[in-house]
């Protein structure tokens, strides 16, 4: 959508120009899932050709040998985003089924299988199995096998917050799922910017578990809200051109937005108290342990 520029020195302007909005590639990584788990897809499509070469038997193996890689490129690529997800937040639970590891698995059973078919005997198959299983973990590597927590956190808390944190998620994914099914690209903006704002709010309490008793109801009842208002409003859109809903979704958002920026800023001014509160302590204690420190004022 275009927009009219103005800054400090145009015409009508007097003040400076304004902020952009943030979206949602702010802090953004660059993904693995990419060329190499493609290739996963593409390497044993020449299976599906050799499989009506030859008899019955060679064809029943040739298929399923082609089912086990395709099934083995899948899992990996799925393993792949969950470790990226793993891996952006600082409190995580670990993937609850290991899927690079059956990729690997399922990668050595259908060479087995493949070279089984063109006659390869027992010792040959077995060999492709081994080496295709260690080559996959060597390309991917496993999946993470432990939940990672902050320093200083028990694992109680830890746990509290990742399943609070998962739900949000879900609630995020869901949102912009249903909007994606209008073919809005404004509106898609728009909800991106609103999900920046609710992960600011997650990194926040992830940082700080004390946190999540006052987040609780942001990131449970308002996200669940939001999502169902998303579910909604798709309905109608994908039925219809709405144009009265379309603008009571975008107010919506921008409330929720307001709410859950004015809620982080507040979480964020908790916490520095807190550092404060800390800090004057520990220098209480020092001072009466003699340890005299100096305060350096900058001009």
């Amino acid at each position: 959508m275009a927009q009219r520029y103005g800054g400090k020195h145009s015409p009508g302007g007097g003040g400076a120009a304004p902020t952009p909005p943030r979206g949602g590639y702010r802090g953004a990584r660059r993904t693995r899932v990419g060329g190499r788990v493609n290739m996963l897809f593409i390497a044993p499509l020449p299976l599906a050709v050799r499989a009506f070469l030859g008899g019955p038997v060679e064809m029943a193996l040739n298929l399923a040998a082609l089912g086990l890689l395709l099934l083995a490129a899948w899992l990996t690529r799925e393993g792949l985003r969950a470790e990226e997800a793993y891996d952006a937040r600082r409190i995580a639970r670990r993937p609850a089924i290991p899927r690079k590891i059956f990729g690997a698995l399922l990668t050595g059973a259908g060479l087995a299988v493949a070279a089984h078919a063109a006659g390869g005997g027992v010792a040959g198959p077995a060999i492709y199995a081994v080496a295709g299983a260690a080559l996959h973990l060597l390309a991917f590597g496993p999946d993470p096998l432990r939940d990672k927590s902050a320093d200083g956190i028990d694992a109680f808390q830890s746990d509290r917050v990742a399943r609070v944190v998962d739900r949000a998620e879900e609630y995020l994914r869901a949102m912009t799922e249903a909007v994606a099914g209008t073919r809005d690209r404004d509106l898609e903006a728009r909800l991106e910017r609103f999900q920046v704002t609710v992960r600011d709010m997650l990194r926040t309490v992830e940082d700080d578990p004390r946190d999540l008793t006052a987040a609780r109801k942001y990131l449970g009842v308002y996200l669940m809200g939001a999502r169902d208002a998303s579910v909604k409003y798709a309905d109608l859109a994908t039925r219809a051109p709405n144009a009265e809903a379309r603008e009571k979704y975008l107010v919506l958002l921008s409330d929720l937005e307001r709410n859950f920026t004015a809620k982080t800023r507040a979480l964020m001014a908790d916490s520095s108290t807190d550092l404060d509160i800390e800090i004057e302590v520990l220098r209480d204690r020092l001072e009466r342990e003699g340890v005299h420190l100096e305060t350096t004022e900058t001009v």
